[in-house]
């Protein structure tokens, strides 16, 4: 068995059986179910941001509301980094497993 060749093929493998429900958004491609989940993630932040943000324009900018919506953002940045490193990351390493293979 050739493991280098199983792994190069890796990121096109298609999700079978029953390790993921699929939908009419399902992903062909276990990398491009990491890549949705990552967006998922990012949109769930943005929403938390965006009420927050509400709460401030209908008069409730109290210094709490200021600091938790504050903390959001943060959050929210710290989310954008960590998945653009972590696709970045895998990206390269599938990149590197295909010329290997």
């Amino acid at each position: 068995m050739n493991i280098n060749a199983d792994t190069s093929a890796l990121a096109a493998t298609p999700l079978t059986g029953n390790r993921m429900q699929r939908d009419s958004n399902a992903s062909s491609s276990w990398f491009e179910a990491f890549a949705q989940a990552w967006g998922k993630a990012l949109d769930n932040q943005a929403a938390v941001i965006e009420q927050r943000s509400d709460t401030l324009g209908d008069g409730g900018d109290n210094p709490s509301a200021i600091t938790q919506l504050t903390a959001e953002s943060l959050k929210m940045s710290f989310l954008s980094n960590s998945s653009h490193s972590s696709l970045d990351s895998v990206g390269k390493a599938l990149e590197t497993m295909a010329r290997k293979g």
